[in-house]
């Protein structure tokens, strides 16, 4: 499986400036790789055209080869606030799955979270019930925009580690303004840029942490210059 971007180009009715012009990479692999960049590069919205909420731009945006199913996750998506958490996350559990949901329960530390209201969690602790939501169901492709926000360190690192290892055929990508993190963790990293910029995108190639092997030091200060170099 495999997700192609090729010259993709769009610009919001009414506005001057494109938002993508000719934007095109590859990622040939599945695994966890990042969108990153400044704000206002266009990262959401390119997340959006890639799960089919956004329809109108040009090009030939996605090589659907090997992937029908693409989920797209949020940071300030919201249950509503009376949902049980336990039996929320039971009642959308597909058939099967019930121990994966434990596994994922236990990963993302929310076990003394079940008899509570989604409104009494914390922020950090809402998002982690959301991202666990689509983790149970089938797709291709999960984007995390901005998903583990207001999650510890510790905790994201333990999550994202976790997560791929169960998940290793599924593609993610991870939409993230931090560069050490995308930088640890991605495969590769698509570095957006202006539309004014040629090419618009740039991919570095990530260190891919995982739990069973060590990354260089070394290595990773050098991936994150080069995201660095790459966004000025």
């Amino acid at each position: 499986m495999s997700l192609q971007i090729q010259n993709l180009t769009l610009k919001y009715p009414g506005s001057p400036n494109f938002v993508f012009q000719d934007l095109s990479f590859e990622l040939k692999e599945p695994g966890f790789n990042s969108l990153f960049g400044p704000s206002g590069v266009g990262k959401t919205s390119l997340a959006k055209i890639l799960t089919g909420d956004r329809r109108h731009f040009y090009g030939e945006e996605v090589d659907h080869e090997g992937m029908k199913t693409f989920l797209y996750s949020y940071n300030t998506e919201r249950l509503p606030g009376w949902s049980g958490v336990g039996k929320h996350l039971e009642k959308i559990t597909p058939a099967g799955r019930k121990e994966r949901r434990e596994e994922l329960i236990s990963i993302f530390g929310l076990e003394d979270c079940l008899r509570q209201r989604f409104s009494q969690l914390s922020l950090g602790q809402q998002n982690r019930v959301n991202l666990l939501r689509y983790l149970l169901q089938d797709f291709d492709l999960l984007i995390m925009d901005e998903s583990l926000a207001n999650v510890d360190e510790l905790t994201r690192e333990k999550i994202i580690l976790r997560i791929k290892t169960l998940y290793s055929q599924r593609h993610f990508l991870y939409i993230s303004h931090n560069v050490v993190e995308v930088s640890k963790f991605c495969r590769e990293i698509v570095v957006l840029r202006s539309a004014e910029r040629h090419p618009q995108s740039i991919v570095v190639r990530g260190q891919d942490a995982r739990i069973d092997r060590e990354i260089d030091r070394g290595r990773l200060d050098q991936t994150m210059l080069e995201i660095v170099n790459a966004s000025s």
